[in-house]
């Protein structure tokens, strides 16, 4: 084989997103920090499955679509860090293989090579030991390739030998990998993809149904259209028998209608046989019935019209929906500026309500929202400037990459990387300054605050001196954990011991699931005791997985 059509490529896709999608706790798994929301995998899968499902819904596209499906699904479904780098592979790949209709050898290395170039300039400061470093392995390897090699399989295979040559470097890469004994999760994943395509490209026969990680995935790659309905009339009758059929007839009539659909339900006793089968031939199935007595109660539905009424009725409310939308803004003047921020937990998004933040989006350590979902919520927020705090350092990419998609409205990202950044940005927005003003005050402030986050291991490892077992408390810093062990006191002094410094004048407790009011302020008490010169303020979270969040100032 020395080319690649626009259907084998789309089937080497969706056989790549359903071997990451089989392998994601896996990947899960692979993250440095033992925390209980590594995400790496399950984020990789939702952004490849948002372009699969687009994938799935083209009938017979030309390499053009099949490219834009690709590219816009898993750009608006990207999250975190590994799902926007990968996202940015994909859409540099399209950009590049939408202008042929087969890939040969060179236009794949010219793609290849494009989707790297894209990946490295979607990031701010490029990390090596990562995703990008075993996909700019691959691309060196495919130029080398080029002039020696024509046949796409063995071409392909080579170029998977080399990205796991280059995997298993990342350690040497990235130190903090080495002590954990891990490669990079997101090279991993990348890899898998890779594994997949290979697969399908081998003729490999592939199950492309997928089970969603959360509801908010379609369970399947392809949605449910027209086409799916493989019998389109629902058939239903009554035969007023001649005489009382015998049990071998009817096994037979069943046989026979069996032959002409599904969905068969077939009731008869001494007077009447009721049948109901879906059925592209209704009336084969009625001439058949009257060998057996005569006809009553006849219907026969079309469920492809139902189908198509039903879709008709949806679109028609969505129209309804977003007319309803534009009216309600009309009624409101547009504002000069607009907050959204991402949280999660009931307490944090009373706190950020109360800040005047105006959409709240769901998510945070333990689900990064999307591309798609920042989109959303800017088209609901009526301001001129809005302002995204994702308060996690992995969101700050879809955040950035949804302020490139949106067209009517200015964005700034305020790359707040913890919920008390993003308390703090917010207390320093003042409304008589320009929304320039504010992004760079906002910004500056955000080095004022140091985070702990408390929460526990789900394995052994090591990171930077520190021994830490699978359920022990750990406390995590900015930057790396800083304490770990059986006694949650303990792990938090230790913790704090690393963040208060001669300057620090505030510590703030957001106490989340699993502990009360009462828990946090016997801990307060305690933090008074230790570090005399600071006040200590205690407010409710609710977040998940971490029992604290602590911030010092």
């Amino acid at each position: 084989m020395n080319t690649i059509n626009a259907e084998l490529l789309g089937k080497c896709f969706l056989a790549g997103a359903k071997n990451l999608e089989t392998k994601k706790e896996w990947i899960n798994e692979l993250n440095v920090f033992p925390v209980p929301d590594g995400d790496t995998g399950t984020n990789m899968t939702m952004t490849i499955m948002s372009a699969a499902n687009e994938v799935g819904a083209l009938d017979n596209p030309t390499m053009k679509d099949l490219c834009k499906a690709i590219s816009s699904g898993s750009l608006r479904g990207a999250r975190g860090n590994s799902g926007v780098i990968l996202s940015q592979l994909l859409r540099g790949f399209t950009k590049v293989a939408k202008n042929h209709d087969e890939l040969d050898v060179v236009t794949l290395s010219e793609a290849i090579n494009k989707a790297v170039e894209t990946a490295y300039k979607a990031v701010m400061k490029p990390k090596e030991g990562t995703i990008l470093t075993v996909a700019r392995g691959i691309s060196d390897k495919a130029l080398d390739l080029v002039g020696d090699v024509d046949e796409v399989e063995e071409y392909i295979r080579l170029l998977i030998e080399e990205g796991d040559a280059v995997l298993q470097t990342t350690p040497d890469l990235l130190p903090v990998l080495k002590q954990a004994g891990v490669v990079d999760s997101g090279g991993q994943g990348l890899m898998e993809v890779l594994r997949g395509a290979y697969d399908a490209l081998m003729g490999k026969e592939i199950d492309t149904s997928f089970v969603a990680p959360t509801t908010s995935v379609t369970e399947k790659i392809t949605p449910e259209t027209e086409a799916e309905i493989k019998f389109g009339y629902c058939t239903e009758f009554i035969i007023v028998l001649d005489k009382p059929m015998k049990d071998a007839e009817v096994a037979s009539f069943k046989k026979f209608l069996e032959n002409l659909g599904d969905s068969i339900v077939l009731v008869a006793d001494e007077d009447i046989t009721k049948v109901h089968v879906h059925t592209n031939e209704p009336g084969v199935a009625l001439t058949k019935a009257l060998t057996y007595g005569s006809l009553s109660r006849i219907k026969i539905d079309n469920m492809r019209e139902e189908h198509q009424e039903k879709l008709f009725k949806e679109a028609e409310k969505l129209a309804a929906a977003q007319e309803a939308k534009k009216a309600e803004e009309a009624k409101e003047p547009r504002k000069e500026m607009g907050f959204i921020s991402v949280a999660v937990g009931e307490g944090l998004n009373e706190i950020f309500k109360g800040l005047g933040v105006d959409y709240l989006i769901e998510g945070g350590q333990t689900m990064n929202p999307s591309t798609e979902d920042m989109l959303e919520a800017i088209d609901k927020v009526n301001a001129d400037h809005i302002f995204i705090l994702p308060n996690n350092s992995n969101i700050i990419m879809a955040a950035n990459q949804a302020a490139s998609l949106c067209e009517d409205k200015e964005i700034h990202v305020i790359p707040t990387k913890t919920i008390p950044q993003g308390i703090v940005a917010m207390i320093n927005y003042i409304p008589e300054r320009s929304a320039d003003e504010n992004a760079e005050t906002m910004k500056e402030e955000l080095g004022n605050v140091k985070t702990g986050q408390v929460t526990y291991a789900v394995r052994d490892t090591e990171i930077d001196g520190i021994n830490i077992k699978e359920n022990d408390f750990m406390g995590i810093g900015d930057k790396t954990i800083l304490s770990a062990g059986t006694d949650m006191d303990a792990v938090i002094k230790e913790m704090l011991d690393h963040m208060v410094d001669e300057e620090s004048s505030i510590i703030t407790i957001y106490y989340g699931e699993g502990k009360s009011e009462e828990d946090a302020n016997g801990l307060s008490e305690k933090l008074l005791e230790y570090y005399p010169d600071c006040e200590v303020e205690v407010y409710y979270g609710g977040q998940p997985v971490y029992y604290y969040l602590i911030s010092v100032e």
